[in-house]
């Protein structure tokens, strides 16, 4: 299926390794011209050296913190105009919430909530104007079913929700902007093996034994992968995906057992 993207330009933040990474290649694969981030540059120029091979879409790499406003700035001026944007940023740890001051509040819900609106507020209007937009949003699982060690990804992750929900079907709509959220459960990246290491560790068990039980509780039996994550998300920001927006999808071998 041509999903008719090819010229666009996005900007796809924490792209050089894991889901941001697999969105980036399905939107190159499409013919996008693609500006990527991510804090290390050695990791991020690897990364936009793979997508250009792929000789489709133009690809930028712009290195720097995207949870401050200059690493903002920087991503933004690359990008000749944003097109399509695709929010991303690590999780903050787990732990209990009586170990969490405000310090680290505020760092999960600059990550995870505040630069994401930010950076819709930057392209938002543009899209509109142009009469084309597509903002994805890379949440949790979590933001569904939340995880009791996840607390600040439950609060800013489902913060960002909140406002998304709002934001998608306000005048934008009609414009052609559409914007939704993608929950990615249990994906096989080094944040997931990092986690289920530190658990097993924590626990006295081999790291292998936990990634093994892990896999067995979910229906699929098996991790995702970042190529079909960024199939999912290269297909909301399609032509045909118009009639989409302000929806949740939940990316995650069926583990969720709920009916809705």
């Amino acid at each position: 299926m041509d999903l008719g993207l090819a010229g666009k330009w996005a900007l796809v933040c924490a792209s050089s390794k894991g889901l941001g990474k697999g969105c980036a290649a399905a939107l190159v694969a499409e013919g996008v011209n693609v500006v990527m981030t991510a804090r290390t540059a050695a990791d991020l120029e690897a990364a936009a050296a793979e997508l250009r091979a792929l000789g489709r879409g133009e690809v930028r790499a712009v290195a720097g913190d995207i949870t401050t406003a200059e690493g903002r700035a920087a991503a933004l001026a690359a990008c000749p105009q944003v097109d399509i944007l695709v929010n991303n940023a690590g999780g903050p740890p787990p732990g209990d919430f009586r170990d969490w001051g405000r310090d680290e509040w505020v760092k999960a819900l600059e990550a995870n909530m505040l630069t994401p609106i930010e950076l819709i507020k930057a392209t938002v209007d543009g899209m509109a104007a142009r009469g084309f937009g597509r903002i994805v949003n890379i949440t949790s699982g979590a933001v569904k079913a939340p995880i009791d060690v996840l607390g600040l990804s439950n609060g800013a992750r489902s913060g960002l929700t909140g406002f998304v929900a709002g934001l998608a079907r306000s005048g934008i709509a009609a414009r052609n902007v559409t914007v939704n959220n993608l929950l990615p459960g249990a994906f096989d990246t080094d944040r997931l093996r990092k986690t289920l290491a530190a658990g097993a560790a924590k626990a006295g068990l081999d790291a292998d034994q936990a990634m093994q039980r892990r896999m067995q509780a979910i229906p699929a039996r098996r991790f995702g992968t970042a190529e079909e994550f960024g199939a999912a998300c290269a297909f909301l920001c399609s032509q045909q995906a118009g009639y989409i927006t302000g929806q949740n999808w939940l990316l995650d071998g069926g583990a969720y057992p709920g009916t809705f």
